[in-house]
C-alpha cells in the first residue's frame, strides 16, 4: 500500500484529499505546516507528498527544499497562485507536478496515480541492463547507472524531471518528438498536461548544459530532439 503525506493548513482540504486517497487504498498521513512535514519525512517513508505552498511556520517551497536534502520523495504542489515564476521555482526544487486551487480532488488523485506509476516504471527501467550505460557526447557525459550528468568533467545538478527529460531525449536521439509525446512519456499524462511545462523544462535543461545546450534542437512546429554528434559507450 502506497503512503501519502498531505501537508496543508486547511483542514477541509486535508479531509477531502484523505477521503479520495483512502478510497483508492492509499495509506494517508497529514500535517498542517511545513515544519511538521520535515519532521514527519525524517521519521517515516512516504511514496508521495501533496504539499500546499502558503502555510504557517514554514512555506511549502522551503519544506520541499529541506525534505529533498534527506529523501527523494515525489511532490505534488498545491497553490492558490498560478504565476509562472511560482511554478518555475517549484520545478527547480524538484517537484513533480503543480496544481492550482481550487482543484478537483479526482484530478489530484489522477496526478498522484501517474506519479506513483511513473516512479515504479523508472525503477524497473533503471534495473534493466540495457540502461546500464554511459552516454558521451563530446564533454557531455550521462552516467545512467549513477544518474549523474557531467559537463566538461563538472557534475551538473539537475532536478529529477530535468534528468528524466534529458535521458528520454538521448534515448530517442535524432528523432523529432512532439511536446505532447514528451509530456506523455516523461510526465506520464497528456490530458492534464500543459505544453509550456515541456518548454520550461527544456529551457532549464539547456541552461544547465552550458556550451552543449545546442544538442537539444527545437523542431519548429513539432517539439524537440536531441541531435547526436558524439558517440555512445556501453559499460
Amino acid at each position: 500500500m502506497s503512503k501519502i503525506l498531505i501537508v496543508d493548513d486547511e483542514e477541509k482540504i486535508r479531509n477531502v484529499i484523505r477521503e479520495y486517497a483512502e478510497f483508492e487504498n492509499y495509506e494517508v498521513s497529514e500535517v498542517s505546516n511545513g515544519m511538521d512535514a520535515i519532521v514527519k519525512c525524517k521519521n517515516e517513508d512516504f511514496d508521495i507528498i501533496i504539499m500546499d505552498i502558503m502555510m504557517p511556520k514554514l512555506d511549502g517551497f522551503m519544506a520541499v527544499k529541506e525534505i529533498k536534502k534527506v529523501k527523494d520523495i515525489p511532490v505534488i504542489m498545491l497553490s492558490a497562485r498560478s504565476e509562472e515564476y511560482d511554478k518555475l521555482f517549484g520545478f527547480e526544487l524538484g517537484i513533480d507536478d503543480y496544481v492550482v486551487k481550487p482543484f478537483s480532488p479526482k484530478e489530484v488523485m489522477a496526478r498522484v496515480n501517474v506519479v506513483i506509476n511513473r516512479k515504479g516504471k523508472a525503477k524497473s527501467i533503471q534495473e534493466n541492463d540495457t540502461f546500464r550505460k554511459k552516454y558521451i557526447f563530446d564533454g557531455l557525459v550521462i552516467d545512467m547507472l549513477a544518474r549523474n550528468v557531467f559537463v566538461d568533467k563538472h557534475k551538473v545538478e539537475l532536478t529529477p524531471k530535468e534528468y528524466e527529460l534529458l535521458v528520454y531525449l538521448v534515448i530517442n536521439k535524432n528523432i523529432a518528438l512532439s511536446r505532447e509525446k514528451i509530456l506523455n512519456e516523461v510526465w506520464g499524462y497528456d490530458f492534464f498536461g500543459d505544453d509550456r511545462t515541456v518548454d520550461t523544462h527544456i529551457k532549464m535543461l539547456r541552461n544547465n548544459m552550458g556550451i552543449y545546450r545546442d544538442y537539444i534542437v527545437t523542431v519548429r512546429g513539432v517539439g524537440y530532439k536531441f541531435e547526436e554528434y558524439g558517440e555512445k559507450i556501453n559499460e
